[in-house]
């Protein structure tokens, strides 16, 4: 029997990337692991709705760089990058607040997203959206499939969502799928995300795949 396994995870060190990312720094595992843990789960709760797709933080010896990843950045930075320095202030405030370590000078980078379509994290954010406007599931899920399929770059893309749909009192998973999406290959680019529509009955899960092809090494 196989197991199910992440699809990130899956590709850690082959075609993906670490999300934290520590240069010379050492003994501090622990405080460190607990801090970008913690600031993590902080930044998803105060950027929801704002379409951040990643957050990846980078440690030195006298700095800590976030780096969050948007396809709105406007909202976040804000009129003459009063937001982007509120922030900032938020986040220097929160590690102080908890007493987390942030080895030094805090900095904020935020990158735009230029195709929103073909990424799992803000599709998956699209659906909530919907699913809040409380329109019809089936036609949320359809919609947004055809806008991530007519993507070039993508070959492939399955949406699941599980939980009380259309205020049903069992719950039930439905699932949507157009092209392919090879799961066991190494070398696939899947994009994969699990997010949460919150709804008075209750949430809904949904959960994103998106296939854009093979990456081979140059």
């Amino acid at each position: 029997m196989t197991h199910t396994v992440h699809p990130y995870s899956h590709r850690l060190g082959i075609i993906r990337d670490w999300k934290s990312r520590w240069f010379g720094v050492k003994n501090k595992y622990k405080e460190f692991l607990k801090s970008d843990v913690l600031l993590r789960e902080y930044l998803e709760k105060k950027l929801r709705g704002m379409y951040v797709s990643n957050i990846e933080m980078e440690r030195g010896e006298k700095f800590l760089r976030i780096i969050i990843e948007t396809s709105r950045p406007g909202i976040i930075i804000g009129r003459s990058g009063d937001g982007a320095v509120k922030l900032k202030n938020d986040i220097v405030a929160f590690l102080n607040k908890n007493r987390l370590s942030s080895g030094g000078e805090v900095k904020l980078d935020i990158k735009e997203i230029k195709s929103p379509e073909s990424n799992s994290a803000i599709v998956a954010q699209m659906i909530a959206d919907g699913l809040e406007k409380r329109l019809p599931f089936r036609r949320v899920a359809k919609q947004v499939v055809e806008k991530v399929i007519a993507n070039r770059d993508v070959k492939g893309v399955k949406i699941e969502l599980s939980g009380r749909l259309a205020g049903a009192t069992m719950a039930r998973k439905e699932k949507i799928k157009r092209g392919r999406i090879p799961l066991q290959t190494f070398r696939a680019d899947v994009d994969f995300t699990k997010y949460e529509a919150r709804l008075p009955y209750g949430g809904i899960g949904i959960k994103v795949w998106i296939y854009k092809g093979e990456i081979f090494r140059k």
